[in-house]
């Protein structure tokens, strides 16, 4: 699974720590997300894509399919 994780929250200018604190998460999860390490829950992503102001399509996806 790819993401834009990384992407997103630098634009909205979001530490790690702070996109943990919005959605429940610690940092290290966060990073962990970025690199791809940790695929994380349907609602943890959810979250993410909430704080992100974006759909759950555009922040992840299954590598392979259309980005």
């Amino acid at each position: 699974m790819r993401n834009k994780v990384k992407e997103l929250r630098a634009r909205h200018n979001y530490t790690q720590s702070d996109l943990g604190k919005l959605v429940g998460a610690t940092r290290q999860t966060i990073g962990m997300i970025e690199k791809g390490d940790y695929a994380p829950s349907v609602l943890l992503a959810l979250k993410i894509a909430k704080a992100l102001r974006v759909d759950l399509e555009e922040l992840f996806w299954i590598e392979g399919e259309d980005e």
